[in-house]
């Protein structure tokens, strides 16, 4: 009997070595598949005030947290095992689906740009008198989850070429690891940065000096903030869906854009140094995106109708 009880205590102990060791495989396919989403994330943190500026302060955080609950839904719920099944069975359908994805994000973006200057607006803006706020508010919810769904495709379809040649589990286990520390790490930073000026009207009204002159500088500086933002967040859509589309294509065997944009980019890397090159792709498939979101937007409005009736 002790014999076997130490045998069976010996088992549990290798299994539980090898449990571990595979928590820390996972760990550490996680952390790299993550290092290469880096670029997305932060477009993600970008977009996501935007949704939420100008609303009611009472409603900022339940309004991320929905859009936070929707973003784990899209991530774990579709997009995971989608992708899994995908790369099981279909691994050629991912690149189509990105393409689609891209073409949304440049669409988003461009109209964005549009509006700015001076085209029909479609769906309610914030300079528009809300007559059904709670209706507002779940279009803008919505709208949200939808770029989130993008943005996250995109997110997963990094971290599964990552760990392409993992075993089934192993590519479940760091896309699940995935999914939710890029969540909470893009909406805990969007929450605090919706919450910075009632953070400095907080500090406005303590005793210490310090604190007040902090608090007046969050209060002028959170407008500023949320402006770049919402510069960045477009300029984003656009950078994003400009390569997911172009480096798509190129994973096709289409290299219309690819080609010239990366010459232009080993060019200017080679003349000004790295930071430079990575901005004039950047750039140059920020403005494809802005071409084929315009493109799109005027075919859905102007050739579809789609859309029409709310433009005004």
């Amino acid at each position: 009997m002790p014999s076997g009880l130490v045998a069976l205590l010996d088992d549990i102990s290798v299994i539980a070595k090898a449990a571990s060791a595979s928590i820390d495989d996972v760990a550490v396919a996680a952390g790299r598949a993550g290092t290469k989403t880096a670029g997305v994330v932060i477009d993600d943190a970008a977009v996501t005030p935007s949704y939420v500026t100008g609303l009611s302060p009472a409603r900022e955080l339940p309004i991320i947290w929905k859009i936070t609950k929707g973003s784990l839904k899209n991530k774990l719920v579709f997009l995971l095992p989608g992708a899994l099944l995908l790369s099981e069975f279909l691994p050629a359908a991912i690149t189509y689906l990105l393409i689609l994805g891209g073409a949304f994000l440049c669409y988003e973006g461009a109209e964005k740009v549009m509006e700015k200057l001076g085209f029909a607006k479609h769906g309610e803006t914030l300079e528009d008198e809300i007559t059904d706020p709670v209706a507002f508010e779940n279009e803008r919810v919505g709208g949200a989850i939808r770029t989130d769904f993008i943005l996250s495709a995109e997110i997963m379809a990094i971290a599964l070429a990552e760990v392409a040649d993992e075993t089934l589990f192993m590519r479940g286990a760091v896309l699940a690891l995935v999914a939710v520390a890029v969540t909470v790490a893009v909406y805990g930073a969007v929450g605090l940065i919706v919450k910075l000026d009632d953070i400095g009207l907080h500090l406005t009204k303590q005793a210490s000096k310090g604190a007040q002159a902090f608090g007046r500088f969050l209060l002028r500086f959170v407008p500023k903030l949320l402006t770049a933002l919402s510069i960045i967040g477009t300029a984003a859509m656009l950078w994003v869906g400009g390569h997911i589309v172009v480096d798509s294509l190129h994973k096709l065997g289409i290299d219309w854009f690819y080609a010239p944009i990366h010459g232009a980019e080993h060019a200017v890397h080679e003349v000004a140094g790295g930071v430079a090159g990575w901005l004039t792709a950047t750039t140059l498939s920020a403005i494809f995106g802005l071409i084929l979101g315009s493109i799109i937007a005027f075919v859905l409005h102007k050739v579809l109708g789609v859309g029409a009736d709310k433009a005004h």
